[in-house]
């Protein structure tokens, strides 16, 4: 890997439609590439891992991040600044906790959510 790489859940449609979000508004211009896990070969544990939460995987493979850190880190890491001051409160412990909690009601609901298929009920 030459480049931070977002693996996302490419069987999730509302996965798939945030990510293109972010791709043209935070992400571009950034060096970071998006991936569906599914087509990383992650290993069992980093596998287990992206069912459930969006990593940000740096490219010396030592350092992941998983759900609203990861977004922290795309934030503070966007080319474009008025991200920046987004990423830093998301690190922020109270906000970090409250904005954790919900990102986890998203990711165990995300199948009832726009975008997600008919039938769809979960990440793996």
């Amino acid at each position: 890997m030459t480049a931070p790489v977002l693996a996302y859940d490419g069987d999730c449609g509302f996965c798939v439609s945030w990510v293109r979000v972010a791709e043209r508004r935070v992400i571009d211009g950034s060096g970071v590439r998006t991936a569906a896990w599914q087509d990383l070969g992650l290993d069992g544990p980093l596998r287990r891992r992206a069912r459930e939460e969006v990593l940000l995987l740096h490219p010396d493979g030592r350092r992941v991040w998983g759900g609203v850190d990861a977004a922290a880190v795309l934030l503070l890491n966007s080319a474009h600044p008025y991200w920046w001051p987004l990423g830093s409160l998301l690190r922020r412990p109270l906000l970090r906790d409250a904005a954790g909690a919900v990102y986890r009601w998203i990711a165990r609901n995300r199948g009832r959510l726009p975008g997600a298929p008919a039938g769809w009920t979960t990440g793996t």
